[in-house]
């Protein structure tokens, strides 16, 4: 592994042998419905509340990847997992019982990328021959912590998104497959002033220009040397926002660019106001969509950049702004 104080590269072709997408009712009905693993008709998931439920949406993903992979659980030397909930309980609760090394990842969003950051520095380091990276987010878990409960029936306004149902998990190995992580870079905290807790895309899409825009100059590349880059999850506000701050500095995103937050749902048919987010949104998008399109061949050279506001109820209460980050991964079919 190569570390240039900026992008990470690595120099051992840590590969995604295996990969599962769990998700609930409104995600089947979206665009994406027919390439999840397996969909929990039930929102509770056969459990007695949402957080108990967001756990098994991560047992779940987890277990599929691992059959998927050819692995059990005694293969895995560490699992990275994290989630929307106070202290990453979905995440804790979920994992225990694989009784596998864990280490809680937060990013709030961008989880998915962080975790599967961490995943491959593990592998491509020799600490392990094997390592998970696993996100999940609940619709109902978050809207409790987060905002009110279902039974408030609060107004939404068209700037707001839905927080999905669905949990991704990846497993990175030191052998060979025909997908690997070239390269990642971590993002930093960037704040735009934006406090409003119902237009997180505003508020991430900052962090993700900064990222994508250091990422391509540190590798002198351009948007369309990649055949994507997905964001996740800016919407449809985020994204619009993202290719403004982005065309200041002359780089045009918007022919190769793809949102996870717009691909998760159909804003036409489905109420989901400007689009798709939660932890579980981009981590969904990318063990389905991307993944899936990489493994035939389709995509051949991709970035995934998952976003991520930072803010707590507390904060939120606070009168404070919502800081937030973007982290990137590159992904190749080999």
């Amino acid at each position: 592994m190569l570390n240039n104080k900026k992008i990470i590269r690595f120099v051992n072709n840590p590969s995604i042998v295996g990969y599962a997408a769990v998700g609930g009712v409104y995600e089947k009905e979206g665009p994406l419905g027919g390439e999840f693993d397996y969909i929990f008709e039930d929102p509770t998931a056969g459990e007695e509340c949402w957080e108990q439920a967001e756990s098994m949406l991560q047992k779940t993903a987890l277990e599929l990847a691992l059959k998927k992979s050819g692995n059990n659980k005694e293969n895995i030397d560490a699992v990275f997992a994290g989630d929307l909930l106070n202290q990453c309980v979905g995440s804790t609760f979920g994992i225990m019982e694989y009784g596998i090394p864990f280490a809680g990842v937060y990013g709030a969003c961008s989880t998915m990328a962080l975790s599967l950051i961490m995943a491959s520095v593990f592998v491509d380091g020799g600490f392990a021959t094997n390592a998970a990276a696993v996100t999940s987010s609940h619709f109902c878990s978050a809207e409790r912590q987060f905002r009110f409960p279902l039974e408030y029936a609060g107004q939404r306004p068209p700037t707001a998104q839905r927080t999905t149902c669905a949990s991704g998990a990846v497993i990175v190995s030191n052998k060979p497959s025909k997908i690997y992580v070239r390269s990642a870079l971590l993002g930093k905290t960037v704040d735009y002033g934006i406090a409003d807790a119902n237009n997180m895309g505003a508020a991430m899409a900052p962090a993700a220009a900064d990222t994508i825009l250091k990422y391509l100059r540190e590798t002198n590349t351009r948007p369309l040397d990649y055949d994507k880059i997905f964001t996740g999850d800016l919407g449809q506000v985020g994204s619009e926002l993202l290719y403004d701050i982005c065309s200041e500095d002359n780089v045009d995103l918007r022919k190769n660019h793809l949102d996870c937050g717009l691909l998760i749902y159909d804003r036409i048919k489905q109420n989901v106001d400007a689009g798709g987010s939660g932890c579980g949104c981009s981590a969904s998008v990318l063990c389905t969509h991307i993944l899936n399109k990489l493994s035939v061949g389709e995509y051949k050279r991709v970035l995934f950049c998952a976003t991520g506001a930072l803010l707590s109820p507390t904060t939120t209460n606070q009168g404070e702004n919502i800081p937030s980050i973007a982290h990137l991964v590159e992904l190749l079919n080999n």
